[in-house]
């Protein structure tokens, strides 16, 4: 059954957000949150057929090759979950909470999906192996240390989601090596079209997506986190990427004049309690236009930080457009 993250993925997940924001918090960037940039294209409606085959170079440029179609998959990260439940599979354990939403399989079916053990980082090889998987499908910067442990006994799938974009194209990927060629295609529809749909009214309100536990918060950009990379597309979203140089000050976004707040709170351990509620006794913080009229909005970190796939995309595009209307 569902369980929440283990402690060590609790703690690496903390320690990251911490990490990641106290090492940059208010430092100098070449890119100014002034640079509003060009909007993106439009997004192409019209799907390509894709074509059953065992072996393929994913979107990423990862080769993977089967003997045959796999039936049994083991997911260690939500993306797979998501994908295979936009091509009607159930994994055969997972490693994420995500079936639990009530836009996947909910809590009742998700209840018969067995759980990984070992936590996010660390999950058990062994117990990996026994549920006799054809395919493991994992995160690459964090489960790729795994491909030898599975060598020989199973195929391992390593993704690296980065965009919309990469989403999409690792779809169209399972649904080729699972031949479920049909069921892809309409769920890259579906996705596509909503996401037009989407851009055809964009907002002229400045939005902004930050995430963490405390005070120690971290601001969503799109060059690396697949939600924010709809953003652009639905508002005006200048928050760019400062990789090592870390994150924004709360001095910084409260120049930009936010007027839609998207909240990811990551609970770690004994910690609880929503991040918005916690940043409320900041007084920069509630000087920020969206807390002054209540436009902040708590998401589920399951679909918006964590899913990436276009069932958890298309979630966050209803949710979006609603409170950017």
């Amino acid at each position: 059954m569902l369980r929440a993250p283990s402690t060590s993925v609790r703690t690496w997940l903390a320690w990251t957000v911490a990490a990641s924001v106290l090492a940059g918090c208010g430092s100098p960037s070449g890119e100014s949150a002034e640079d509003k940039g060009e909007p993106a294209a439009r997004t192409e409606v019209t799907v390509e057929p894709i074509e059953a085959t065992t072996r393929l170079t994913d979107v990423n440029g990862e080769k993977v090759s089967l003997e045959k179609r796999p039936e049994r998959i083991v997911c260690l990260f939500a993306l797979c979950d998501d994908i295979l439940t936009e091509l009607g599979i159930v994994p055969v354990a997972t490693n994420s909470a995500l079936l639990a939403h009530p836009g996947f399989l909910g809590e009742d079916k998700a209840e018969e999906v067995d759980v990984i053990p070992g936590g996010f980082i660390a999950p058990e090889v062994e117990a990996i192996l026994s549920h006799k998987p054809d395919l493991v499908i994992g995160l690459g910067d964090t489960h790729g240390k795994l491909a030898p442990a599975l060598k020989g006994a199973t195929a391992f799938w390593a993704m690296q989601p980065e965009t919309w974009q990469d989403s999409v194209g690792y779809l169209r990927d399972a649904a080729a090596l699972t031949g479920r060629t049909a069921e892809g295609e309409k769920a890259e529809r579906a996705f596509r079209a909503k996401l037009a749909e989407a851009e055809k009214t964009p907002s002229d309100r400045t939005a902004l997506i930050v995430y963490g536990s405390d005070e120690n918060f971290g601001v969503a950009t799109p060059e690396g986190d697949v939600a924010a990379s709809l953003l652009p597309k639905m508002a005006r979203y200048p928050w760019k990427s400062r990789g090592v140089e870390g994150s924004y000050s709360l001095e910084e976004i409260l120049a930009q004049d936010v007027d839609v707040l998207f909240v990811e709170t990551m609970s770690f351990g004994g910690e609880d309690g929503k991040l918005s509620e916690k940043l409320a006794g900041n007084p920069l913080w509630s000087k920020i236009p969206a807390v002054e009229n209540g436009d902040v909005h708590e998401v589920d970190p399951e679909v918006w930080a964590k899913g990436r796939g276009t069932r958890s995309l298309g979630i966050v595009l209803d949710e979006a457009a609603a409170a950017l209307r």
